[in-house]
């Protein structure tokens, strides 16, 4: 058995490192995990930035836009509350009904989630959610907030998506079969 490397393996590697060498980093998925077997990250954000940020977020756009240039990943980042009560800026500004708020945020990185897509009034999202798992319609948002409350505060905009998620609540509330 031959031992050493392979021609290909040979060209891969070179015609690669002097990309690597002049970015002066070889890429994240050549980087072997620590001595401990984790992975090396950045560390985790400041906890009190983070509360800020997700405070702020539910009102005030120029405050949230300051936070997020100083700190972009803080689009994704999430307060724990206790209790399992986890809020994101995004989830703040939704169930707020702050719409400019909300889609600053989704522009800039944060996740989109059902409690935002129904405070915008997107009917294609929330329909297609709940038709095929029935059991998010109960899903609390934060502070335990559901899902029909944030389609409420999003006013005209999302007046299809407060009709669609009550006549789906009333549908499920149904006798089925015979008893109709």
């Amino acid at each position: 058995m031959k031992e050493g490397i392979s021609r290909h393996r040979f060209v891969v590697a070179a015609s690669a490192a002097p990309a690597a060498l002049a970015l002066g980093h070889w890429p994240a998925v050549a980087q072997p995990p620590s001595a401990s077997g984790k992975r090396n990250r950045p560390p985790p954000l400041d906890a009190e930035l983070v509360y800020e940020f997700v405070k702020v977020a539910h009102t005030e756009l120029e405050r949230t836009r300051e936070l997020l240039g100083s700190e972009p990943t803080l689009a994704r980042a999430a307060w724990d509350w206790g209790g399992g009560d986890f809020e994101t800026g995004l989830g703040g500004a939704a169930h707020m009904g702050n719409k400019p708020i909300v889609r600053f945020l989704l522009a800039h990185g944060a996740r989109l989630d059902l409690f935002a897509a129904a405070v915008l009034g997107r009917l294609d999202i929330v329909r297609a959610a709940v038709t095929s798992y029935p059991d998010a319609i109960d899903v609390p948002g934060p502070h335990g907030i559901p899902l029909l409350a944030h389609a409420r505060v999003g006013g005209e905009e999302a007046k299809d998506v407060v009709s669609f998620l009550e006549a789906f609540a009333a549908e499920r509330r149904a006798p089925s079969g015979a008893d109709r």
